[in-house]
């Protein structure tokens, strides 16, 4: 039976919450941006020392903004553009296109029934999050 983009996404949403998975998204830039602001504005205010102390203040400042942002995985694939949801789509169909089922419920159920099924689709998951989004996986509630 062919298979839905948003059967997939289900599909993904529903094995992700049932392992518990959030996902942090690395804005290492927004970081970058803040050690070489402070930086600089250290360096108009107090010369190299003032470079020294605003990249230092910039960094622990940039690295506190960024860690900790954790999402459930099920709305960062929610809000994932089509085209980003075509890459998952792909390889999730490479696994499940041997199964026979009748609607997203029996497939869910198949998956959720198979340790083997739900590895591999969970590494999949796990590749593209970590690849593509460059994001850092926690698990649990």
């Amino acid at each position: 039976m062919p298979i839905s983009i948003d059967d997939v996404m289900q599909l993904f949403c529903h094995l992700a919450q049932q392992k518990g998975m959030k996902a942090t998204i690395k804005h290492s830039g927004r970081g970058a941006l803040m050690a070489g602001a402070t930086a600089f504005i250290g360096g108009l205010m107090g010369g190299p020392p003032g470079i020294a102390v605003g990249g230092a203040l910039g960094g622990l400042f940039g690295a506190w903004m960024t860690a900790g942002q954790f999402r459930p995985v099920p709305q960062i694939l929610l809000e994932l553009p089509p085209a980003e949801q075509q890459k998952l789509y792909d390889e999730a169909v490479r696994i499940v296109r041997h199964l026979d089922w009748t609607d997203i419920a029996q497939l869910t159920s198949l998956v959720m029934g198979s340790a083997s099924l739900q590895q591999k689709l969970t590494a999949v998951l796990i590749n593209y999050l970590s690849k593509e989004l460059s994001a850092e996986i926690q698990y649990g509630e």
